[in-house]
């Protein structure tokens, strides 16, 4: 291989590295923040899912479920990787 096909190489190789460093990288830091926002949810969470709904975690379920109340009497199952966003964080028990 000569020096000319080397030459034709170096801006794929230049793309790639800057796809990667604006676009890939960051969405696997938004992915891996967001999966341990999901993984730390628990009861009285307030949350919002993709859809909009707002409500109180009532329940964490061990199969990638939780329950969500919406309204005072008002309970659906969503699941976890659906939750957008945590509003009020509730504190954990002292002991």
């Amino acid at each position: 291989m000569d020096a000319g096909a080397l030459g034709q190489f170096v801006p794929l190789i230049l793309i790639f590295a800057i796809m990667y460093f604006l676009l890939i990288r960051p969405q696997q830091k938004k992915l891996k923040e967001h999966q341990k926002m999901v993984e730390g949810l628990r009861r009285g969470d307030q949350v919002i899912t993709q859809g909009g709904l707002i409500g109180k975690v009532t329940k964490v379920k061990d199969d990638n479920e939780i329950e969500v109340e919406l309204a005072e009497g008002v309970k659906v199952r969503v699941v976890q990787s659906t939750i957008t966003n945590v509003i009020n964080k509730t504190e954990p028990a002292s002991a």
